[in-house]
């Protein structure tokens, strides 16, 4: 630990931390966050999750177009994505379309930050 990273007293409020500690989550209720965060941590997820909020709803055909992958290989991240509770899929006829949930719209927004997102959200919303 460098020297800057800890108090070089002990300063500890402790009527402060233990307010904060008693409104803290307990940590199985932190696991659907954890999940979701770590869904979007890997870059081809991202990047499947970033397409489909400029798209709105894609296919599996279409995302694996514009982010050129496999199909096979989407369908695995989609997969994910929808375990996370970050997309949902509706079956239309034969195709099945995805989409970003509330959810992930927002967590994507929050790891892509302002800019980016302003950019990739849809014309057709």
């Amino acid at each position: 630990m460098q020297r800057g990273d800890s108090c070089d007293l002990l300063c500890l409020d402790l009527p402060h931390a233990e307010a904060i500690r008693a409104g803290l989550p307990a940590l199985p209720a932190l696991e659907p966050a954890a999940a979701a965060a770590r869904a979007l941590g890997d870059p081809t997820r991202l990047g499947i999750a970033t397409a489909l909020l400029s798209g709105g709803e894609l296919c599996v055909c279409d995302l694996a177009w514009v982010v050129g992958l496999a199909q096979n290989l989407v369908s695995h991240h989609l997969r994910q994505l929808r375990s996370a509770g970050l997309a949902r899929s509706q079956r239309q006829g034969r195709l099945v379309l995805y989409s970003l949930t509330e959810r992930g719209t927002a967590l994507l927004v929050a790891v892509l930050g302002p800019e980016h997102a302003r950019t990739a959200e849809p014309d057709h919303v």
